[in-house]
């Protein structure tokens, strides 16, 4: 899971469990405190942009969403069924379409170490305009 700002900032929670509300929950809450301080700093929010996935969407992560404005990141939901106008989707598609080799493909080993080295490169040598 992955927050991205348009000028290549990024902050990546990684899991290899399955992603449902309490994963997604999670992430929003590292990156809360993450940002919480720089809120702190200079006032200015953060707005996250989200689909309409059911673990966006649901009760326990709702609950929340007022928790997380606090530390300066607001949730801002696309309209449905348009993922496509949510930068950070432009993101994965590189990685998968043209960041990653097909060798990588050969192991779990292999793609888990190539995905970890675009993730950790990304705002440097693997970088997307927006222009």
């Amino acid at each position: 899971m992955g927050f991205m700002s348009r000028d290549q900032q990024a902050f990546f929670h990684l899991t290899e469990a399955r992603v449902g509300t309490a994963e997604v929950a999670e992430a929003f809450d590292r990156f809360a405190a993450r940002y919480a301080a720089e809120y702190a700093a200079h006032g200015k929010p953060c707005v996250v942009t989200l689909d309409n996935a059911p673990w966006h969407t649901s009760r326990a992560f709702l609950d929340q969403v007022d928790r997380w404005a606090s530390c300066g990141v607001i949730v801002h939901y696309l309209p449905p069924y348009c993922p496509e106008l949510n930068p950070i989707e432009i993101l994965w598609r590189k990685i998968k379409h043209d960041w990653l080799p097909l060798s990588c493909y050969t192991s779990y080993a292999n793609l888990k170490n190539a995905v970890l080295e675009i993730l950790g490169d990304f705002g440097s040598k693997y970088q997307i305009s927006f222009v």
